[in-house]
C-alpha cells in the first residue's frame, strides 16, 4: 500500500493518486509524486481530476521515485507552473486479491471469536506495518487482519491479548 496523509477525496468517490511537485523544463511537463502502486495511473490516455480541472495524460516517463508527465494541453512552463500542488485523483480500480485503503475505511473489525472491536476510521501509515485506526483511537497492526468477510465487509483479525487495553 502506498503511504501519505488522506487517502481519499473529501468531496468525491475519486482516491487521492498522487500530487503534482512541480514544473521540469521548459515544454509543459511537471514532475509528479505518485502515492499510488499502480503506475498504469500515468499512461497515456490516462484521465486525472484536480481541484481546478481535468488532465489527461500525454506522456510520461520514470523520474528516480517520481514521473515525469505531459499533460494535454500544457505547452510550456508557465502552464506548467499553474499545476504545481494540485493533488491528482483517479477513479478506483479493480484488481482481483487485493484490498485497497478506501475499502477498510469504514469496515466493522472484529476479532477471531467474533468480537466486534470497532470501526476503522483511518489507516495510518507505519514503516513496521501500517494501522488501522479504530473511531474509538485504537491502532492494530494491519499485519493482524486474517480475512474479509465477503458477506459484511467485516475485517477479522487475530490480536495479542491486552492489545486494545487502555
Amino acid at each position: 500500500m502506498a503511504s501519505r496523509p488522506a487517502w481519499t477525496s473529501s468531496t468525491t468517490d475519486l482516491l487521492s493518486i498522487g500530487r503534482v511537485t512541480k514544473a521540469h523544463g521548459l515544454r509543459g511537463e511537471v514532475v509528479v509524486k505518485l502515492w499510488s502502486d499502480l503506475t498504469e495511473r500515468l499512461t497515456p490516455g490516462s484521465v486525472l481530476v484536480t481541484a481546478r480541472r481535468v488532465l489527461t495524460v500525454e506522456a510520461s516517463r520514470p523520474f528516480g521515485d517520481r514521473w515525469i508527465v505531459l499533460f494535454e494541453g500544457v505547452f510550456d512552463r508557465n502552464e506548467a507552473e499553474l499545476l504545481r500542488g494540485l493533488e491528482l485523483e483517479a477513479e478506483p480500480v479493480e484488481v482481483p486479491g487485493v484490498l485497497w485503503v478506501h475499502e477498510l475505511v469504514g469496515a466493522t473489525v472484529r476479532d477471531v471469536a467474533g468480537t466486534e472491536l470497532g470501526v476503522v476510521a483511518a489507516v495510518e501509515a507505519n514503516p513496521a506495518s501500517d494501522l488501522l485506526v479504530l473511531e474509538g483511537g485504537g491502532l492494530i497492526p494491519i499485519r493482524f487482519m486474517t480475512e474479509r468477510d465477503g458477506d459484511t465487509g467485516a475485517l477479522v483479525v487475530d490480536i495479542p491479548e491486552g492489545l486494545l487495553d487502555p
